[in-house]
């Protein structure tokens, strides 16, 4: 007891500590729900998940050419497509949860309709009624309440699904099995293995590898998903603006570690999350990063530097953005370091112009990383697809250690309905730094339409943000 109340001493002391060097009411007392309740999210999740599994399913099913689709999974080993099919209420798979989709059209060849495609739940929940679920038939020794039926369980589920494959006789059978992307392959071995030995032939001679099925399914998002998304990236920005300012910071005081988490505390306050610990960090003139070290305090002059991200309704957000603290008697960054965000403006300016539905994530980066040789930039490009996951399904368009492209992940095509986040740098040697580099890495969220158009979700930085 003695030693659990030191440690809560210890801790409350250096929350002080922190709280101590950013600026008065830098974390304000009151509650605040930008983006509704959680039931109020729950709501739109719901809308959105029945109607991405009505309109995006059938047509990525015909396009693949697999007209049933088996997943099965274990609760805690979950496949990478569970957060794409189920429920806001759901959190784990129940017991073993197969779902099988099956398109009722293809084998007649017609068109594809919201109607063709049969969603069942061979275990759990309808998930809100979008799937049709299959209970056991085993009886219950006890009495349950409201007369509950047996859960499906062990051999009695795998037979089942083979009735289920009997009874619609599918050409091709998809397995979400794949040495290139993770979101393709979440059939554990296991389950391959329960499957395989139910199913036997001639159905195991069908499986096919689903690939880009899950792939393009987890990447693809509603307008309605797309509206959401400007305003998380929008918050964003409320978030970054406030923290790269006097509002947060003083100067020869505040250490990045400080800021740090000052954005993880305020996304909490806020209710909403984060995939990934936000990073701050500086540059200065005449000041090497070793020589910095790792959790500088920040001084007027300084370039900073911060890697974001929130969580809300199961989207994500990924951003980077700039800023420099003036000196005294200073106005505005010196013109050296606005032309170098400019450059770096360059960059996001090929990302757009290059980027369309079809082309490769491979080809989209020759074509950047050419241009950007035309134009005399010191560059990399490493943008990653966005939404679901912080880096989420689809193609790679390079990675910052691998600029010739990437064999497999960066081969995929880009599709329409798709996020990026486009994360580059530039490094420009600044006049006023007696000619030191300076890096602006920059990161923004964008989207590409059902029409193939793009658009920023917010915009993009092409102004420091300045700390008086």
């Amino acid at each position: 007891m003695l030693l659990l109340l030191c440690l809560v001493v210890v801790a409350g002391s250096v929350t002080e500590a922190r709280q101590q060097r950013l600026a008065p009411g830098a974390l304000p007392d009151r509650v605040e729900r930008p983006f509704g309740t959680l039931h109020e999210q729950a709501a739109l999740q719901q809308q959105w998940l029945q109607k991405r599994l009505d309109s995006f399913l059938p047509p990525l099913m015909r396009k693949h050419g697999i007209d049933m689709w088996v997943v099965p999974m274990r609760e805690y080993m979950e496949d990478p497509i569970f957060k794409a099919i189920v429920s806001p209420e759901t959190f784990a798979a129940r017991r073993r949860t197969i779902y099988v989709l099956f398109d009722k059209c293809a084998a007649a060849g017609t068109p594809v309709t919201t109607a063709c495609v049969e969603r069942l739940a061979l275990g759990g929940t309808t998930q809100g009624g979008v799937f049709e679920t299959r209970s056991s038939t085993r009886p219950i020794v006890a009495s349950t309440p409201g007369g509950r039926a047996a859960e499906l369980w062990g051999a009695e589920q795998w037979q089942l699904l083979k009735q289920v494959v009997e009874d619609r006789n599918p050409k091709v059978i998809g397995i979400n099995r794949s040495t290139v992307f993770a979101f393709s392959d979440g059939l554990t071995s296991g389950e391959l293995e329960g499957m395989t030995d139910a199913l036997g032939q001639p159905w195991v001679g069908k499986f096919k590898n689903a690939e880009g099925l899950p792939l393009e399914l987890i990447a693809m998002r509603l307008p309605e998903e797309e509206a959401f998304f400007e305003k998380m990236n929008a918050h964003v920005w409320s978030l970054t603006q406030t923290m790269f300012s006097e509002k947060v910071i003083v100067p020869g005081v505040t250490r990045t570690s400080d800021l740090v988490w000052w954005f993880r505390q305020r996304v909490n306050d806020q209710g909403l999350g984060t995939w990934f610990q936000p990073s701050v960090s500086v540059q200065r003139k005449g000041v090497t990063g070793g020589a910095l070290g790792a959790d500088p305090v920040i001084e007027r002059g300084d370039v900073l530097h911060c890697d974001v991200g929130i969580t809300v309704a199961r989207l994500n957000t990924d951003t980077q953005h700039n800023a420099y603290v003036l000196r005294e008697g200073e106005t505005a960054p010196p013109a050296g370091l606005q032309a170098a965000l400019r450059n770096a403006n360059i960059m996001q300016d090929f990302f757009m112009e290059e980027v369309r539905p079809g082309r490769t994530g491979n080809d989209i980066l020759k074509s950047i990383l050419e241009r950007m040789k035309g134009a005399s930039l010191n560059g990399t490009m490493y943008s990653h697809p966005v939404g679901l996951h912080g880096h989420g399904a689809g193609p790679l368009i390079g990675l910052w250690d691998m600029q010739g492209g990437v064999a497999g992940r960066g081969d995929a095509p880009v599709v329409p309905s798709m996020w990026y986040s486009v994360e580059h740098q530039v490094t420009t040697r600044v006049d006023e730094w007696d000619g030191q580099p300076v890096r602006m890495a920059q990161e923004e969220d964008m989207i590409i339409s059902a029409a193939g158009k793009v658009r920023w979700a917010h915009g993009r930085q092409d102004r420091l943000f300045i700390v008086k």
